[in-house]
């Protein structure tokens, strides 16, 4: 029996499953419409489909970008849940494809983030591995090749020696504090405490 996936599905698969839902409402056309339209066009370039889109369609920056992309082939993971689980675990793989020596440390991180509650999701992305429960607040990044990072949403708690300021107060981050993981003795009660007290504000 193949073994359960750790991650769950981005909530941003199900918003960009909605935004495709409401483009004809909002641009006059659907997905299907618009691909046929950037197809007849014959450009060869991302950049080149955009800089169409917006200039002689007058769509937005975002708008003219996703479905640039789309276009290409790229973003299946955007719209079907089963591709971003696929693509999960491609992202995990190459963000420790070259730091070997962290991958205990982050297996074990991740094992502690999924035991805090039955409702914590673990949605990779292609630099970081966020955790939620009604929103981020925590997320693991393979910094270097032997350090991996564990950035927690603690607002209003004072930094420490030990719990870093992230910079994420002053630019209104979610992520506003965290804990360099470098050895398995770093998974000690105070790292559980700020974990666990992450989650518990995410109410």
């Amino acid at each position: 029996m193949p073994k359960k996936s750790p991650y769950g599905v981005h909530p941003g698969v199900a918003m960009t499953i909605q935004w495709v839902k409401d483009l004809p409402a909002k641009t006059g056309k659907s997905l299907d419409e618009w691909m046929k339209t950037i197809e007849k066009q014959k450009l060869k370039t991302e950049k080149e489909r955009a800089e169409y889109l917006k200039k002689i369609c007058g769509l937005g920056t975002n708008y003219a970008g996703w479905l640039a992309a789309r276009s290409l082939g790229k973003g299946d993971e955007d719209l079907d849940p089963a591709a971003y689980l696929r693509s999960a675990v491609n992202w995990v793989e190459a963000m420790f494809a070259s730091k070997p020596l962290i991958r205990p440390l982050y297996e074990k991180a991740l094992s502690l983030g999924l035991s805090l509650g039955k409702d914590v999701k673990v949605c990779p992305c292609k630099t970081m591995i966020p955790f939620y429960r009604n929103n981020v607040f925590a997320k693991l990044t393979p910094s270097t090749k032997t350090r991996l990072d564990l950035g927690m949403c603690l607002r209003g708690i004072p930094f420490s020696k030990r719990l870093t300021d992230t910079g994420g107060t002053a630019k209104k981050d979610r992520i506003t504090h965290n804990i360099a993981i470098t050895k398995p003795e770093d998974f000690d009660d105070e790292l559980m405490k700020w974990f666990r007290k992450a989650y518990d504000m995410d109410e």
